[in-house]
């Protein structure tokens, strides 16, 4: 039998969090209840009151009652919320947590389930799992349930979703990870036009004894990564693919924000970077491109995804930043540079071959980079297998580099 926490505002969502709660009863399992609610009585008796939320954040529940401000009180209990979920986990009180609820409720039970580890089993039935969910997921692995019909009283649709939550909810902490051999980890950023060396690079470093987890590059994929860099997890990178950047610089959809490339070089965590697909910002379709971007070069990826190549200019801004941000490296680090074509499209007779532009890039890298940090310059393109192997081989001896200097 496994507890499970169900979490939410039992005063506007208590009948339906007690169904949720009876679900997991039926199945054999025990549901805690916590009550992030405030404005009015709970209508369900929580084991975890909200005066205890309250308190976890710092906050005296009757002063928020007295304001009666719903946003005030949003804010308090996402504080409180984390804490509380947080500390149960920890003392393996928990093992697994579902909550349901609108735009509040969304808000309070996702910033609770964002400080609860990956692989700890979080559930959110929400009015807004259909749109836009990464404010509400970030880079943690909750599983957004639509709920099709407001959170608002049971109904034969209700009815429906919140039995298949709750089963979904016990299977996930019924189900049990095989156990196998824990190996070193190395952490690599793909992209479908850095396929060819990533996976090269993969084979290579599995065969060393590696385990090397691939984030692909799509913005949300680069924040993972840098969060499980902060998280000390990972014993190396290899950072074939930085185009994030691109985006996060000219304004494409794919953007990993300001703080991509700084994980490793602030935790000390040996590293290997290229200029990986550093030619090319993302957007969707064609109808999605910005008008101030008309006369650009453009390369149709597929229906849905419009690439645009990166000039001169901002390929020479683009090598600056990454030369700014690898500067504040503490472990050792390389950048390999594939002097013969950053992406497959970028090689010679592709749509964004641009030597113009690259040679702007790879002198800008050079210019700021710190003196004591390793450039290796190839005349080859990114894909091709001697620069994957030269990136494995480096990045094998910035890792023991570092233990060199650990000990």
């Amino acid at each position: 039998m496994a507890t499970i926490a169900v979490l939410g505002t039992m005063d506007t969502k208590g009948e339906e969090h007690a169904f949720v709660a009876d679900q997991i009863r039926a199945r054999g399992h025990k549901p805690l209840i916590i009550d992030v609610g405030v404005l009015d009585m709970p209508s369900v008796r929580p084991d975890i009151t909200r005066q205890e939320v309250a308190a976890a954040a710092g906050v005296e529940l009757a002063a928020l009652v007295d304001r009666r401000d719903r946003g005030e009180a949003v804010t308090a209990m996402s504080q409180g919320a984390p804490m509380v979920l947080m500390r149960l986990a920890q003392e393996n009180k928990i093992e697994g947590v579902i909550s349901l609820g609108g735009g509040g409720g969304t808000a309070i039970g996702t910033a609770a389930m964002r400080a609860l580890p990956i692989g700890f089993p979080k559930l959110m039935v929400s009015t807004l799992a259909s749109g836009n969910t990464s404010q509400y997921v970030g880079v943690k692995d909750i599983v957004m349930f639509p709920s099709i019909v407001d959170v608002a009283g049971l109904n034969r649709i209700s009815r429906q979703i919140l039995t298949r939550a709750a089963g979904a909810i016990c299977g996930m902490v019924e189900a049990r990870i095989p156990k196998a051999e824990d190996k070193p980890i190395i952490a690599a950023s793909m992209f479908g036009n850095t396929t060819g060396c990533v996976q090269a690079a993969r084979s290579i470093l599995e065969s060393a004894g590696y385990e090397v987890l691939v984030f692909h590059a799509t913005g949300s994929g680069g924040r993972t990564m840098e969060s499980l860099i902060e998280s000390g997890l990972v014993d190396g990178v290899l950072d074939v693919t930085t185009t994030e950047w691109a985006d996060e610089l000219v304004g494409g959809f794919l953007s990993a924000g300001p703080t991509r490339l700084e994980a490793a070089a602030t935790k000390g965590v040996p590293a290997v970077v290229t200029p990986g697909c550093l030619d090319m910002v993302n957007f969707y379709g064609p109808e999605s491109i910005p008008a101030k971007f008309q006369g650009r070069n453009f390369y149709q990826h597929n229906p849905q995804v419009t690439l645009m190549r990166t000039t001169a200019e901002e390929s020479a801004e683009l090598g600056r930043i990454m030369a700014l941000k690898i500067n504040a490296s503490i472990a050792p680090v390389s950048i390999l540079i594939p002097r013969k074509g950053i992406s497959v499209i970028s090689t010679e007779g592709q749509k964004f071959y641009d030597p113009i532009a690259d040679e702007a890039l790879f002198t800008a890298i050079k210019s700021n980079i710190r003196l004591d940090i390793e450039i290796i310059e190839m005349d080859c393109a990114i894909n091709d297998p001697p620069f994957a192997e030269a990136c494995v081989q480096t990045l094998l001896k910035n890792i023991a580099a570092a233990r060199e200097m650990r000990r």
